[in-house]
């Protein structure tokens, strides 16, 4: 069975950019639903089970029998999407990128601000529910994207290298609907070392 990876840092590590109750509420509750009913989905396709999660959704569709299909795009979905975004925030952190990800990001966007501005008005246009994304393609180069739900970049052959949850669980309970401002605040605690490691040079 899958289990939830600790975080690296408390429900109030991120405050006053992220508020306790949020995070909490957000990893004890929305995330762990996420894992509870893949673990469910999956019960009797222990072969399906063994594998990595984000094997099941980069195979989505020549692995995953099509009855399961729907269940795992949710739920691995939500189960792997929100490890990787805990993974890539930090307190004290926030600036910007240096070294090879500085790079490759100067060399898709123009510059880092061109970049920020750019993923910031993808996130803030989001229809409903969903995620925005910086991935890597597979020639190398550098796209912001979004996904609807829980969706992944990796069913689309993508690897994610910078991600912003724009659900409303994610930030309604300090900012109510004004997304802008969260996504203001999620620069602020992005751990770009973090995200070092996935630079597509690196």
């Amino acid at each position: 069975m899958y289990t939830l990876p600790a975080l690296a840092y408390g429900f109030d590590a991120l405050e006053p950019y992220f508020d306790a109750a949020t995070m909490e509420l957000h990893y004890s509750k929305h995330h762990q639903t996420y894992l509870d009913k893949l673990n469910e989905a999956l019960k009797d396709n222990p072969e399906l089970q063994a594998l990595p999660a984000q094997r099941l959704l980069s195979e989505l569709n020549t692995t995953v029998p099509e009855p399961l299909r729907l269940k795992v795009k949710n739920f691995a979905g939500g189960f792997v999407n929100h490890n990787f975004f805990w993974e890539i925030l930090a307190p004290q952190a926030g600036g910007e990128p240096t070294g090879e990800m500085a790079t490759a990001i100067n060399q898709d966007f123009g510059d880092f601000l061109t970049f920020k501005a750019q993923f910031s008005a993808t996130a803030a246009g989001i229809f409903g529910s969903g995620w925005a994304w910086l991935v890597k393609t597979a020639t190398g180069k550098l796209q912001i994207i979004t996904t609807p739900n829980q969706d992944s970049p990796l069913t689309q052959g993508l690897t994610p290298l910078l991600a912003l949850d724009v659900w409303e669980h994610a930030y309604y309970l300090k900012y109510q609907n004004r997304r802008p401002e969260f996504i203001s605040a999620f620069w602020q605690v992005v751990n770009w070392s973090t995200v070092e490691l996935t630079c597509p040079n690196g």
